[in-house]
């Protein structure tokens, strides 16, 4: 599976299909991606509404064909624009076109419906994408239920988990790989990505990339 950051929270992953989490590309000033670029994607997943996770998830949908998974209102927002969506909840799942999305807790804001994470399995794989949140110790739970083996976790404090919270969110998830996100994209949510590292310690292999480097995971 190739995965890709594109930049912010935004995730490209590539196998037997292609899924794109929390496309924040325009008005991103460090995304690596224009959505004038992406010409395929299958599934594509919003964690919250807000405007730098929803970002041009519904411009990709329309331009792809392909079907948005998200909470039930952003599902409805998007389907009253023609666009196939999958509308679900927090402690749900559903099945996509091949693709397993489970939708956990999130402790965060948002403008409609509630702010979550996402679990997905895929190609015998299961990838944690955090979203925005606080450490939260549901997080316990995702490492007990679904043993990720590899997680996206936000370090850029202020709006998201800061770098001790998150590390701790690792021995939390018992992931055995994690790309930080969600750091670097404005002065607010600055953070040392290698500073995380080093607070992971051995815990977990951490993988830093930069905007529009991608990850191949075995």
């Amino acid at each position: 599976m190739k995965i890709t950051w594109w930049g912010h929270a935004a995730i490209q992953l590539e196998g037997s299909k292609i899924v794109i989490i929390d496309p924040f590309l325009t008005g991103n000033p460090v995304a690596a991606i224009s959505p004038d670029k992406i010409i395929q994607a299958d599934v594509v997943i919003v964690t919250h509404d807000h405007g730098d996770h929803l970002g041009d998830a519904f411009t990709i949908c329309q331009k792809t064909g392909a079907t948005l998974v998200a909470i039930h209102e952003i599902a409805v927002m998007a389907q009253e624009k023609g666009i196939e969506a999958e509308g679900m909840n927090i402690g749900g799942s559903v099945d996509v076109k091949g693709i397993t999305v489970h939708m956990v807790n999130a402790i965060h804001s948002c403008e409609k419906g509630d702010p979550a994470g996402v679990v997905i399995q895929m190609d015998g794989r299961t990838l944690y994408h955090a979203g925005d949140t606080a450490l939260t110790y549901d997080m316990k739970l995702i490492g007990e239920f679904f043993k990720p083996d590899l997680s996206f976790l936000p370090i850029g404090d202020r709006y998201t988990m800061g770098i001790p919270s998150a590390a701790k969110a690792v021995e939390f998830t018992q992931t055995k790989k994690v790309i930080p996100i969600h750091y670097g994209t404005f002065p607010l949510v600055e953070a040392d990505p290698h500073e995380f590292k080093k607070q992971v310690g051995s815990r977990a292999e951490v993988i830093i990339l930069k905007q529009g480097e991608s990850y191949i995971l075995e």
